[in-house]
């Protein structure tokens, strides 16, 4: 065996990004794809595929969002022919998408998730503040479904089949919100609510929610939950 055939063995075995591997990327409530292009420059780096999904999250239900969303990224992944896995790296509300798209579809080339700060457990915040004016208009429908009580979506989706790391943040730069949420918290959803029954691998980071996909060490968290099915901490 040639030494060029050896150190290409090794790399596989190593953990490294298979070229043909893609990632759909899917921002939170009320951001847009540019909140992810830190993170789609770093996948892009590592040698994997990457369709970073802009999708009007303030305008739709989650049930209507999940299709729409992940349909578009399922293509872009699908369009090329030497695709291997299809993985998800997930910002809040995108991590629900994930979640309510798996209770009725099928991925056969579904690999990793990461889900950054997902209110897998509901957000208290979206109860505590459903009355205050304007809250409506800023959140939309989608919104309204991740909070605790009867209408929450996240509540309704069962535990993870598949191989997920979720990563929590505990600082926030929205004291109001915060206090209506248990501590320690992201400003948007408590580090409990972030967890999800049969995640993989679970970790918390010392940023906020708003910032939290922008940072290096959750950058580099999730590539090596990608490559590796575990944060290593």
């Amino acid at each position: 065996m040639s030494r060029l055939i050896v150190f290409l063995v090794l790399l596989g075995y190593c953990g490294f990004a298979v070229a043909s591997d893609c990632v759909v990327l899917l921002h939170g409530l009320a951001r847009t794809s540019v909140s992810m292009s830190k993170m789609e420059r770093a996948l892009a780096e590592e040698g994997y595929h990457t369709a970073n999904i802009d999708y009007p999250s303030r305008y739709y239900t989650v049930e209507q969002l999940a299709p729409m969303a992940i349909g578009e990224g399922l293509q872009i992944c699908r369009s090329n022919d030497e695709l291997a896995r299809i993985h998800f790296v997930t910002h809040s509300l995108g991590g629900i998408l994930v979640r309510q798209y798996l209770s009725t579809d099928d991925i056969p080339e579904l690999g990793r998730v990461v889900m950054l700060g997902p209110p897998n457990q509901g957000s208290a915040a979206v109860d505590k503040l459903d009355g205050v004016p304007g809250f409506d208009w800023l959140n939309g429908p989608a919104g309204q479904q991740l909070g605790k009580g009867e209408q929450s979506v996240p509540l309704m989706l069962g535990p993870a089949t598949f191989e997920l790391g979720v990563i929590a943040a505990n600082r926030s730069i929205d004291p109001v919100t915060s206090a209506v949420l248990e501590n320690p918290d992201d400003g948007r959803v408590s580090v409990e609510d972030t967890k999800l029954e049969g995640m993989t691998d679970f970790v918390v980071v010392k940023h906020s929610h708003a910032f939290m996909m922008r940072m290096r060490r959750t950058i580099e968290l999730t590539i090596r939950f990608l490559e590796t099915g575990s944060f290593g901490d």
